[in-house]
């Protein structure tokens, strides 16, 4: 019975991955063809059509919806948690695959309760090691890091990354090594027009 429901919890995991990588996607294409000019462009459109073409792999497709509705509109809110947390990096000037992905995994962290924090995070640094340049998951798992430490800091509780083994807290995280971790992996700036 047990061996089940590793399978059934890993299906789930595989499936909200996949469901991950179409809500990505959905936003890159938006705000690619945005920044275009492209009028035309209607998300509604682009995230049914993503969807159909996983449809029988994708089970939680509210999920993919939730993600890609709360994103386009929490994207300001989003920006303004995210850029004091890499300050060298104006949002703008990161590669557009690495700004869908910190808006992702910030929008996990803050608005979807029942996402785990951990699993947030290790999502976000996986897109960006299969879609992002050479450093974007030291940098998004840096910036996502730090968001969560606030997070935590704010609702007085102890960060979930900074556990021992036991899951006791760990009193080492100071602030100024936030900063060290943002700055570590940097991500790739746009090229200029």
């Amino acid at each position: 019975m047990e061996g089940r429901s590793r399978s059934v919890s890993y299906g789930m995991s595989a499936n909200r991955h996949l469901g991950r990588i179409v809500a990505l996607q959905t936003l890159y294409e938006q705000d690619f063809r945005l920044e275009c000019g492209d009028k035309k462009f209607v998300l509604a459109e682009v995230l049914k059509r993503n969807i159909e073409r996983y449809e029988k792999t994708i089970a939680d497709q509210d999920f993919v919806k939730r993600l890609v509705q709360g994103i386009d509109k929490k994207t300001a809110q989003l920006d303004k948690k995210i850029q004091p947390l890499a300050p060298e990096w104006p949002l703008e000037q990161i590669a557009r695959m690495d700004r869908m992905v910190l808006r992702m995994g910030a929008y996990e962290l803050l608005f979807e309760p029942k996402t785990p924090p951990k699993v947030a995070i290790n999502e976000a640094v996986e897109l960006a090691k299969s879609f992002g340049g050479d450093n974007s998951s030291k940098f998004i798992n840096g910036v996502l890091g730090s968001l969560l430490r606030q997070k935590d800091a704010k609702s007085s509780k102890p960060s979930q990354l900074e556990t021992n083994r036991l899951g006791k807290p760990k009193t080492t995280a100071l602030p100024a090594q936030t900063s060290k971790k943002v700055s570590a992996g940097k991500p790739i700036k746009k090229k200029a027009k």
